[in-house]
């Protein structure tokens, strides 16, 4: 035993290096050898082999069929040595119309279901070509591609077959190798022609510009896409994804709905389907649904979900949607063999590797063309010369003792080759014949007028592309058909949306940004004056700085001081108690550091007609049209360039029938302007100056578009002073004014906060500094003139102040608040010396009052 190993050669390796190599041996086969396809002709090596094999069997597109054992047996025979299952399951899938965008196979049997049936055995299913596998194939016997010897080295295979369709993308493919993967859906055939015809003629295309002809992915079992965006990154990067939907349609039965499923998003098993919605039903996460039944035969699917009487067919199928394969995500990765090597591709790099492919395939073929008319027509120079000298052949061939001795003379006589010289000794006397004289010689001019346009193939571009072009037009009119998948423009994740009642929500911003939404219902409405209820729990550094009346399904733009522009839906703000602090702004939109939100605009579209007007606090406006932002970005767009040392104010929203702008100032003055003096300025402008203040320490605070000059302007003051006035007392002037005195102020008015539109139907919201908010009708506010203070709208303390101001829906419950009745009724406009006074009236008073404010300031 100690000598079992001495005359032998022992070669000491690093296990470590052994294990190394194998491994990576091993992850090249199943990488090049087995799971991905190739990019020329799409196919993986075990669909090359079964294709190459049935064609070897001559089962053409109208051959008789041929039991699927016998391919199989072929196959794992000849060309790929792996089990027999793996192969049949292989062909099974290429005859599955649910399975390929264009089937291979022709199967006849049971080749499974989208329910999930397995195909029956492979020796009770028959198969042949489709028509599309032929021109797959064809033109493999004129040299057109490199074949390879098989695993055991006796017979010969294609490294790739010359398809004249770019069947990767057609067909799309799936496989799992050793630390990669790729996933490429299906495309319509007629996209992909038009795309290639396009690339033909514009090498450099680029995929969005392919876009125009390739609209996405089209799956067999049809189904819809929904989003552009994972195509888009799909087609230049070679990754993305897509989310897939069931069709349907609506179907009533008395009164109630019935929900029927026309196709279902690819690779969806429908039995298992329908056994997940009939289970949810049961354990009664998703309510509505009474019934659900297979009622699909061989005209396509119909899948019956019939629905409860009180059942909405909406929010039905946005519970499904939610909770089963209805909706699928596509993982799209483009990845395929290119020269051996694994490589994510573009969609113009796989275009191109297919025209690439098909030049090389029809210069190949030219040549072996060429080769093979040159070898005939030099046979038949050779018959010429002997027909020509007939009677010296015939002679010298008498006079010979055999073949070889005739060959040899002939060839030293004429100068022939010895092919020629073998053609003369092999020709008919029949040949003689003047007849056949002539067709000899017409043979050999149509073989000179071949050559001569295969060499011109050879030597132009251009008629190579040419021939692209009708090779590719010829698959157009034999394989035309239509789109199966829809493609929708937009798509949103499934919400609650549409089970949230939409109902109205005051929208509360602090000054450290914190936000939260509370039903309006939640707060009481009070007389003027009363001392109002807390909005919010804040701490000493913080207080509401912002609020905004709307609806739960209203899209809101957040104008922030910095001019930039997010958007956000109402539902997505989460849902607070009235004392609760709320939810910080920065976890829902991607606010920079110390950008403020400065308005909230709802908005149920973005009409073109309609525009979006900004206010600054130097006096700057500016209108940009509302289609401008529809498409708003996660981290926000610029919607205004803005100066030094500038800050947003407001930001309002034009209609076709608003006609001025006004802009309010904190030391009282306003100015009215026509909307028209103000133009629509794209997104990064700076605007034009709206206003020209009479003193440096005064900025803008407020800005409203207004309709007509009947109606009711409410200005309020730091001290909750407030009074309303006709828009027709402030007078029109040009824009870039100074304006007029919008009120009359004091320091016990403080100085102006803003500035809304009278509606009757509606309440005036106040905000304080410590966090009260009271609601007020604002029928209980008297009118009075432009020039005068008001009257006391809200009681604030020494140390509170008003700080916003907005307006809300009124109340259905009147409801009064007990407590602040007693401060209402006892207020004394006297002690304030508030009481409405005459413009014309203590213009010296007015003066000093103005001076004082100022001073104080």
């Amino acid at each position: 035993m100690e000598n079992l190993f001495e005359n032998q050669d022992i070669i000491d390796i690093n296990i470590e290096d052994s294990v190394k190599s194998s491994y990576l041996d091993y992850s090249m086969s199943v990488i090049i050898g087995r799971a991905l396809p190739d990019a020329k002709d799409g196919l993986k090596p075990v669909h090359r082999r079964i294709l190459f094999a049935m064609h070897d069997l001559n089962m053409s597109a109208r051959a008789p069929y041929k039991k699927s054992a016998r391919i199989v047996g072929d196959v794992i025979g000849k060309y790929h040595p792996h089990g027999d299952t793996s192969v049949y399951d292989a062909l099974v899938r290429m005859a599955q119309s649910f399975s390929m965008r264009e089937p291979l196979i022709d199967g006849q049997g049971n080749f499974g279901s989208v329910d999930g049936d397995s195909a029956a055995a492979m020796r009770y299913t028959e198969s042949r070509f489709t028509k599309i596998s032929e021109d797959i194939l064809k033109d493999i016997d004129k040299d057109t591609v490199n074949f390879t010897m098989n695993y055991d080295d006796t017979l010969k295979e294609p490294s790739v077959l010359p398809t004249r369709v770019p069947t990767l993308l057609m067909n799309g493919s799936e496989g799992i190798a050793v630390g990669m993967a790729t996933k490429i859906p299906p495309h319509n055939l007629n996209e992909l022609l038009d795309a290639t015809f396009h690339i033909l003629d514009n090498p450099e295309a680029t995929a969005d510009e392919l876009m125009e002809f390739i609209q996405g992915p089209d799956f067999p079992t049809g189904g819809t896409i929904f989003g552009r965006r994972g195509i888009i990154d799909a087609y230049n990067t070679g990754r993305g994804r897509v989310r897939i939907r069931a069709k349907h349609h609506i179907e009533t039965r008395g009164k109630k709905e019935i929900i029927v499923l026309d196709e279902l998003p690819y690779q969806v098993n429908k039995a298992r389907l329908i056994e997940l919605i009939a289970n949810l039903t049961k354990d009664k996460q998703i309510e509505g649904i009474s019934e659900v039944r297979d009622e699909s035969d061989r005209d396509g699917i119909r899948v019956v979900i019939e629905l409860k009487k009180d059942a909405m067919s909406e929010i039905v199928m946005n519970n499904l949607y939610k909770s089963t394969p209805m909706e699928t995500t596509f993982g799209i990765i483009l990845l395929a063999v290119y020269n051996k090597e694994p490589k994510i591709f573009t969609l113009p790099e796989l275009l191109n590797v297919f025209i690439s492919h098909r030049k090389t395939v029809i210069i190949r073929r030219t040549i072996f063309d060429l080769e093979k008319a040159k070898a005939r027509a030099h046979i038949l120079e050779g018959l010429k010369i002997a027909l020509d000298n007939i009677d010296e052949v015939v002679k010298i061939i008498r006079a010979s003792a055999n073949d070889a001795d005739a060959k040899e003379k002939l060839e030293l006589r004429f100068g022939l080759s010895a092919i020629q010289s073998q053609a003369i000794l092999d020709m008919r006397l029949g040949r003689l014949t003047g007849l056949q004289r002539d067709k000899l010689e017409a043979e050999y001019q149509e073989l000179m007028t071949i050559i001569a346009e295969l060499e011109s193939i050879l030597k132009s571009e251009e008629k190579l592309v040419e021939i692209i072009k009708e090779e590719l037009t010829e698959i157009r009119e034999k394989y035309s058909s239509k789109r199966l998948t829809d493609i929708e423009d937009s798509y949103d994740e499934i919400d609650i949306e549409d089970l949230i009642p939409n109902e109205p929500m005051v929208v509360t911003i602090t000054h450290n940004g914190y936000v939260k939404r509370v039903p309006i219902k939640s707060y009481e409405k009070q007389r003027r004056g009363g001392k109002g209820k807390v909005a919010v729990t804040t701490h000493d550094d913080d207080f509401i700085e912002r609020f905004f009346v709307t609806n739960t399904h209203d899209t809101l733009m957040f104008v922030t001081n910095m001019g930039q522009l997010y958007w956000l839906k109402v539902y997505r703000i989460p849902e607070g108690s009235r004392t609760a602090k709320g939810k910080a702004v920065v976890n829902l939109i991607n606010l920079r550091p110390d950008e403020k939100i400065m308005e909230i605009i709802p908005t149920s579209d973005f009409d073109e007609s309609k525009s979006l007007a900004f206010f600054t606090r130097n006096g700057v406006v500016k209108r940009t049209s509302l289609s401008e932002f529809s498409n708003i970005r996660s981290n926000g767009v610029r919607a205004i360039v803005l100066d030094d040392a500038d800050e947003i104010v407001t930001a309002k929203i034009t209609t076709p029938s608003t006609q001025f702008l006004m802009i309010f100032t904190s030391l009282g003055q306003c100015i009215r302007f026509d909307v028209e003096k103000t133009r629509e300025q794209g997104r990064s402008t700076r605007g034009v100056r709206g206003i020209k203040f009479k003193h440096d320490s005064d900025f803008v605070v407020d800005a409203n578009v207004v309709d007509n000059i009947e109606q009711e302007l409410l200005t309020v003051s730091q001290k909750g002073i407030g009074k309303r006035t006709t828009v027709e007392e402030y007078r029109e002037t040009n824009r870039a004014g100074s304006g007029v005195i919008s009120m009359k102020l004091s320091a016990k008015t403080g100085t102006v906060v803003g500035a809304v539109l009278v509606d009757e139907a509606q309440d005036l919201m106040i905000l304080t500094s410590i966090g009260k908010m009271i609601r007020v009708d604002m029928q209980t506010i008297r009118k009075a003139g432009r020039n005068t203070s008001g009257v006391i709208i809200v009681n604030v303390d020494a140390k509170d102040k008003v700080v916003s101001i907005a307006k809300c829906p009124k109340e259905d419950d009147d409801e009064l608040d007990i407590e602040n009745a007693d401060t209402m009724d006892g207020i004394n406009l006297d002690e304030f010396n508030l009481k409405d006074k005459p413009e014309e009236e203590n213009n010296d008073t007015n003066k000093k009052d103005e001076d004082n404010i100022l001073g104080e300031d």
